[in-house]
């Protein structure tokens, strides 16, 4: 038998629990291919983006982590989901994303409200276009 660190029973954990209630659709990450490093999104072809708390999880052609884009008052937010305390990936908790490693708690656009963690989600410039489109620029972070 083979031993099983805390962070891969928590994500095989969570999977399951998940695939029973919701077949894991929220943890499957939709695959988008940047132009020019800009991500365009069609809130049209992603409901779940139409609303207040609304959250989608893409991962970008090339990329090895995926980033969360979230609805936030006035727009949209594109954060990497990773933890800036020790690299875990962090959980959306309505309002909040939260680490399961330690505990660090952010808001909805990637500022630290609880540590250990003491820096900034990292946040990637999105905004909505004249064409109702969300572009989000990966090829620089804020």
């Amino acid at each position: 038998m083979t031993a099983v660190d805390r962070r891969a029973f928590l994500v095989r954990s969570t999977c399951a629990f998940a695939a029973l209630a919701t077949g894991c659709a929220s943890l499957v990450a939709v695959r988008v291919a940047p132009e020019n490093g800009v991500i365009r999104l069609s809130p049209l072809d992603h409901p779940s983006l139409a609303g207040p708390g609304g959250w989608l999880k893409v991962m970008p052609e090339t990329w090895d982590a995926p980033l969360y884009v979230l609805a936030i008052d006035g727009g949209y937010a594109a954060l990497s989901p990773i933890c800036t305390h020790q690299g875990c990936t962090v959980d959306i908790a309505g309002p909040r994303l939260v680490c399961p490693c330690h505990g660090s708690t952010y808001d909805r656009e990637g500022n630290v409200l609880r540590g250990p963690a003491e820096r900034a989600l990292r946040r990637f410039p999105a905004r909505l276009a004249a064409s109702g489109e969300i572009l989000i620029d990966i090829g620089g972070a804020a």
